[in-house]
């Protein structure tokens, strides 16, 4: 079976080669066949800015591949279980089934596998939604400190990778 990889890091601090490199053991240690990586550092939180989810859509759509890897579900998005439910059954119209590291319940068939994944997205909608409250609240106590002004802060220095647009080779 041919198998993606796809992995995801919301910050530039963090780098997905760690999610990558297990990834690609585990489908090594399984004897699956490779076809591609799909790695970005972009939020899962709004929709349309996952360039690499999107071309790994059109690849499963063009039948490249039969399995997706993730560390985890919640790499694929923080939209919520609609969300989750939806591009899962995107994939698996498309002959597509999306397995997980850390779930090792998405190989399970059957109506167990979707409340599973409902349930998964919807915690991973809760916990994005708490840190994006913790963050304002934040935000807000730092605004009264300063009599309401927030600290002004400079351009991002951080130096972003560039991707090409085609998919690695593993």
């Amino acid at each position: 079976m041919k198998v993606a990889i796809y992995s995801r890091v919301s910050t530039g601090e963090q780098e997905t080669a760690n999610q990558t490199a297990i990834l690609q053991e585990w489908a090594m240690r399984r004897g699956f066949q490779h076809y591609a990586i799909y790695s970005e550092e972009e939020s899962a939180w709004k929709a349309g800015h996952q360039h690499e989810l999107a071309r790994l859509m059109e690849d499963a759509r063009k039948h490249r591949f039969d399995i997706v890897l993730v560390w985890a579900l919640d790499r694929l998005t923080r939209e919520g279980p609609l969300a989750i439910l939806k591009l899962i059954d995107t994939l698996k119209q498309h002959g597509v089934r999306v397995y997980s590291y850390q779930e090792s319940w998405t190989e399970a068939p059957g109506v167990l596998g979707e409340l599973l994944y409902a349930l998964v997205g919807w915690v991973a909608n809760m916990e994005s939604e708490r840190r994006s409250e913790r963050t304002k609240a934040g935000m807000e106590r730092v605004k009264r400190e300063r009599g309401g002004k927030l600290p002004v802060r400079g351009k991002d220095k951080h130096k972003r990778k560039r991707r090409a647009n085609t998919p690695q080779p593993l």
